[in-house]
């Protein structure tokens, strides 16, 4: 199924205040244009680095730019289309910090 981003606005906010980030969104956001998603494995395999998260809250972590910077995203698999949310987008760093509050599940920034 074809994905649906939700809040491409913020992708394209991030890259203008960092502006180091830019071509790695370009390109993620290639690959998702050409996605086709049935199921969360295949998210895996557009984007080999992503890793889902566990305790059913359906969000997947993207490593972009090298792994200079993370995106944290919910998914929703629907009928027609899968539905992408960005819930959150920062440095690699800045994802650690989140982590350590164990707040990677339930960040919604966006």
């Amino acid at each position: 199924m074809r994905v649906h981003l939700i809040k491409k606005q913020t992708l394209e906010d991030f890259a203008t205040e960092n502006a180091r980030s830019r071509s790695s969104i370009n390109i993620w956001l290639t690959l998702l244009k050409y996605a086709d998603w049935n199921k969360p494995a295949d998210i895996q395999e557009t984007f080999c680095s992503a890793d889902l998260l566990g305790n059913s809250c359906n969000r997947v972590v993207f490593d972009i730019g090298g792994n200079n910077y993370r995106m944290i995203c919910k998914y929703v698999f629907g009928e027609r289309q899968v539905h992408l949310f960005v819930c959150w987008i920062g440095t690699h760093a800045q994802y650690d910090a989140i982590c350590k509050k164990n707040e990677q599940f339930t960040v919604n920034s966006f």
